[in-house]
């Protein structure tokens, strides 16, 4: 059983959620978060917490932000593109329920005051940006961490919002880079 309230897009989503973990979910129904909504969902973050669980597009990404803003201190759980994908359809239902327990169990809590552990040059080193291959390792390392996929500058943020140390980056190349192979 999840402790956290698990927030997500639609109905088809809750259904992935039991599927793979015992939990109480919500479902905001897309852009259309009213007031009823944001207000039950800062309830369950009182109670008990919030993890959101939106689709890996952009869609989901706005839906996160808008559920960020207004409730303080929620939790963020990511699936991969690639594993949210089933015939040019994406999203959290298509999810196995090995992908949605990892993520799950990954989730992370952005950082309130900016932190700058990484900047560019760490990014270049570790070969997320200016590589060939810089886009799957990003991909990888990122489901390693459970911050998601994203471009270099997204990406280089969220290292330092989720406050990733260089302990757990070093770790999750070494994973990805095993993986990638």
């Amino acid at each position: 059983m999840i402790k956290e309230v698990i927030v997500v897009e639609g109905r088809d989503d809750i259904s992935a959620i039991k599927r793979a973990v015992e939990a109480d979910v919500i479902a905001v129904g897309g852009f259309g978060i009213n007031k009823a909504v944001i207000d039950k969902i800062i309830d369950a973050q009182k109670r008990r917490g919030v993890i959101v669980f939106t689709d890996p597009d952009f869609a989901g990404e706005k839906i996160r932000r808008i559920i960020t803003k207004r409730v303080k201190g929620v939790k963020h759980a990511r699936i991969t593109q690639k594993e949210g994908t089933k015939a040019d359809d994406i999203g959290v239902e298509n999810a196995e329920p090995k992908a949605i327990i990892r993520a799950l169990k990954n989730a992370k809590c952005e950082n309130k005051e900016k932190v700058e552990n990484f900047n560019i040059q760490d990014m270049i080193f570790f070969k997320l940006t200016v590589d060939i291959r810089a886009k799957d390792r990003r991909d990888a390392v990122g489901r390693q961490l459970g911050i998601g996929y994203a471009n270099s500058a997204q990406f280089l943020t969220r290292l330092n919002n989720f406050g990733i140390s260089k302990e757990e980056l070093v770790e999750a190349v070494r994973k990805a880079e095993k993986e990638m192979k």
